[in-house]
């Protein structure tokens, strides 16, 4: 009897790989018929479609193909109740009311006894009370007769498909249409071919919130029309398709292009996107995405968005800029382990997402270069007025004081003109404002010309205090905080020097005793009032990265001097 020959398109499984069949037919140099398939693993690939210099087929992965003979041993899967009773329902082993279990976790070193399995396996067999079933790497490929799964297990509210010998979304359709109660489809590791029989109101996704789509080489066109399908959808994930870009959606966008309503979270991890525009112009037909996930690409610059037009406020107005953003809704992006390496990437983020609340960014050179390392979290955190958590990090509003009033004593101490200034740091007028640093706002002093050592030192005062301080005082109320402290001293030192030993030196000046000094703590007294505590994790940057210049005040805490008598 011939073996069967399947059709273009058809999934497979030969000696542990799944594969789709893209030819069937003579090879030329070669007897009787083969298959062309495009393998799911590449490494199990030879080719992509050509054989002595002449094309049979086409792989959407290069050399993920070869060509192997229609045999006994090449499985076209089963159907998705064969798969279901196949995993849950085990026959019973009969009258016998014990049997030895062997524990799968001690690798066949532990064997134990088990009694009345056959009323557990009788439990598990009721397929009507499943709510979550994973049939992932089941060969499930088709569905069954009309109204079988309805009948059979229709209270199913996940479900995952992955890794399977499902063909293409009208098989999907076929399954989920029995299934009511559906809101979770995992579809990860199958091709899918895009539908052809199923009609724009097709009750067949009307519940499904989630739908997981990763490694599946889907491209973001094939998702639009899958999308018009699923009026219900909340979040998706397409993580893991080869994505490097999605401007083949722009020109239907522009154009007036279907926009969905309901989805809320899009998930692109570990694709090869690298332009951020050109992602944020494709999620347009998305108004209502909230959480946007790009880990793992390629972005290496994010721009301004397009500029507003003079109706819309003017290119002047950041408002109206962000007011032009397709992603304007956004709350919380992802952006870990790209290769984002400038501040203006940062500082264009708020222009796209004026109501940013989280965010990632570990992994960029941004993050990972070790001179920039040590203050870039307070750095972005300036940068982004509504952000607050970072890298997983809830930003605390003592987080975000001493963050930016540490950002604006680094931009005083650059080296540029006031419409540089604001022009490079767009946050800068609005903190000094915030803080009440208004004397920010006027130039920072200019340097002796001639380089001596007396010229680069600097005069500091430090007080003792005998209670930690608070967060910030009132300029009275600093006056008199100071007033009340045990002890003070003037200090000459060079701003290159680091916090670490302008600490010994001030443990010094004071004759703080030795086993009492690693409980002493450090401030900074910036002009606004506030406190910013010069912790360990700081102590190797120098004064003059903290900000610190002349006639600067510095106030340390923490031992009983009763206890030294």
């Amino acid at each position: 009897m011939a073996p069967h020959l399947p059709s273009i398109g058809t999934r497979l499984s030969h000696s542990g790989y799944l594969g789709t069949v893209r030819f069937v037919g003579l090879v030329d140099g070669a007897q009787g018929v083969w298959l062309g398939v495009e393998w799911d693993d590449p490494r199990r690939g030879k080719h992509d479609g050509v054989k002595d210099g002449k094309r049979y087929f086409t792989c959407l992965v290069p050399n993920a193909g070869s060509f192997i003979r229609p045999s006994s041993t090449v499985t076209y899967g089963v159907t998705f109740l064969s798969a279901l009773s196949a995993k849950y329902i085990e026959l019973p082993h009969g009258d016998t009311s014990s049997e030895k279990v062997v524990l799968g976790s001690s690798g066949g070193a532990i064997e134990v006894e088990a009694v009345n399995l056959d009323k557990i396996r009788g439990k598990l067999a009721h397929l009507e009370r499943l709510r979550e079933v994973s049939l992932d790497n089941e060969c499930v490929s088709q569905p069954d007769p009309p109204g079988d799964i309805g009948r059979t297990c229709p209270g199913i509210r996940g479900l995952d498909l992955s890794k399977n010998l499902i063909s293409g979304w009208d098989v999907v359709a076929s399954i989920s249409v029995e299934l009511p109660e559906l809101r979770r489809l995992s579809l990860n590791q199958n091709r899918l071919q895009l539908p052809r029989d199923l009609s724009p109101d097709t009750s067949a996704f009307r519940r499904l919130e989630e739908l997981q789509l990763n490694a599946t080489l889907s491209t973001w066109a094939h998702f639009r029309e899958v999308l018009t399908y699923l009026p219900s959808l909340k979040a998706v994930e397409l993580g893991y398709n080869g994505l490097r870009t999605l401007q083949d959606a722009h020109a239907t966008i522009t154009a007036g292009g279907y926009a969905n309503t309901t989805v809320e979270t899009l998930n692109l991890d570990g694709n090869e996107l690298d332009n951020f525009a050109d992602v944020c112009a494709a999620l347009h037909i998305l108004p209502t995405l909230r959480r946007l996930v790009l880990t793992s690409n390629r972005v290496a610059y994010i721009p301004a968005p397009p500029l507003p037009t003079p109706t819309q406020g003017g290119a002047d107005n950041p408002a109206a800029q962000a007011g032009s953003s397709p992603v304007r809704g956004l709350r919380h992006i992802a952006l870990a382990f790209n290769h984002l390496a400038s501040w203006h990437d940062v500082d264009a983020l708020p222009l796209w997402c004026p109501a940013l609340e989280s965010l990632t960014l570990t992994g960029n050179p941004l993050f990972e270069d070790p001179r920039q390392k040590a203050y870039a979290r307070p750095y972005a955190i300036s940068k982004i007025p509504s952000l607050k958590i970072l890298d997983g990090a809830t930003i605390s509003p003592k987080e975000r004081a001493d963050s930016e009033l540490l950002y604006l004593a680094h931009v005083r101490k650059l080296a540029l003109s006031d419409a540089e200034r604001r022009a490079e740091h767009p946050q800068w007028a609005a903190l000094c404002t915030k803080h009440g640093a208004s004397e920010f706002l006027t130039p920072a002093p200019k340097q002796d010309a001639q380089d001596t050592l007396s010229n680069r030192l600097i005069s500091v005062h430090i007080y003792e205090v005998a209670r930690a301080p608070p967060p910030s005082l009132p300029a009275n109320e600093l006056e008199a905080f100071l007033r009340d402290s045990r002890a003070d001293a003037v200090l000459r030192v060079l701003s290159t020097m680091t916090v670490r030993t302008f600490r010994l030196k001030a443990l010094k000046a004071f004759k703080v005793p030795r086993p009492q000094q690693s409980a002493i703590r450090l401030w900074m007294v910036v002009p606004d009032g506030h406190f910013v505590e010069m912790d360990e994790e700081y102590a190797g940057r120098d004064l003059s990265w903290w900000g610190a210049e002349e006639g600067m005040t510095f106030v340390i805490a923490g031992y009983d001097q009763k206890s030294t008598a």
